[in-house]
């Protein structure tokens, strides 16, 4: 049986990386995923990475990273402005990620802003191309997560990250399982409907990968995600979803993104036990 790592969506402390893995090991986390979503907070920022990634990896901590919410590819071939910005700020975050010794930068896919779904997946895949190229030159050609959105209508659903992922090889899917119970109007409550995304996942991961997966409770309507929610106080349990894990070698890295520690740790301690 496969290894599962756990942890929060939030580095618990920005006061040092000291304090913050103090925390992590405190409440028995082993993996964290550091927080850029609203842009860059760290302070001397490669400093502090370096030194988080050092005492991340010594105490068997893994860490990923989550760029910035506006740093998205497949802007509209106008808006070059939006696709600089984005393009610049991918590429501070993959080498914040590098210094930490990340193991996958977490991307939105983007939007279908008007486009064809077909049109929209085209633009992101070209920007990809792009964005590679310069990663690499620059040695920082980590690994892309793309997440798997909460909004039906939009770009991000399971068959437009996997299709991105099939495609380029340094791109894995992010399973964002309350957003899929969000989009099916709440049927990720079986076994099965877990088993059958990690199936679609594990068939584009390269060896050895993780699966790369977001849980937590989630309210919505008319199949769209409105906001997380404690464990407990909506309809997603994880008792199907360490189940379903267990029925495949790949290791997990499993990202709590439910509002407090009292539900990290109680979604925590489900998956764990499905492991004994």
């Amino acid at each position: 049986m496969a290894a599962i790592r756990f942890g929060p969506a939030r580095l618990p402390s920005r006061e040092s990386p000291e304090a913050a893995l103090a925390i992590l090991l405190e409440r028995g986390y082993t993996a964290c995923e550091i927080d850029f979503e609203g842009g860059f907070w760290m302070k001397d920022e490669y400093e502090f990475a370096r030194r988080l990634g050092e005492l991340a990896a010594e105490a068997g901590i893994v860490l990923s990273v989550h760029a910035p919410i506006a740093a998205f590819p497949g802007h509209l071939a106008g808006d070059e402005q939006k696709r600089k910005r984005a393009f610049g700020m991918l590429d501070h975050t993959a080498g914040v990620a590098l210094a930490l010794g990340a193991e996958v930068v977490v991307v939105h896919p983007g939007f279908l802003l008007g486009r064809t779904r077909k049109a929209a997946l085209n633009a992101v895949a070209k920007d990809l191309v792009a964005l590679r190229k310069r990663l690499e030159a620059k040695g920082r050609g980590v690994p892309f997560g793309m997440e798997i959105m909460g909004r039906v209508r939009e770009l991000g659903t399971a068959e437009d990250v996997f299709w991105l992922a099939a495609r380029f090889e340094w791109v894995r899917p992010v399973l964002d399982f309350a957003h899929l119970h969000a989009v099916t109007d709440g049927a990720f409550l079986e076994t099965d409907a877990f088993a059958s995304i990690l199936a679609a996942a594990d068939e584009v991961l390269e060896p050895g990968a993780p699966f790369h997966v977001h849980f937590s409770d989630i309210a919505f309507a008319n199949r769209n995600e409105t906001k997380h929610l404690p464990y407990g106080e909506g309809t997603l349990r994880a008792e199907p979803l360490g189940d379903a894990l267990a029925r495949f070698e790949r290791p997990a890295t499993v990202i709590s993104e439910s509002p407090g520690d009292e539900s990290h740790q109680a979604i925590k301690a489900i998956l764990l036990r499905s492991r004994v």
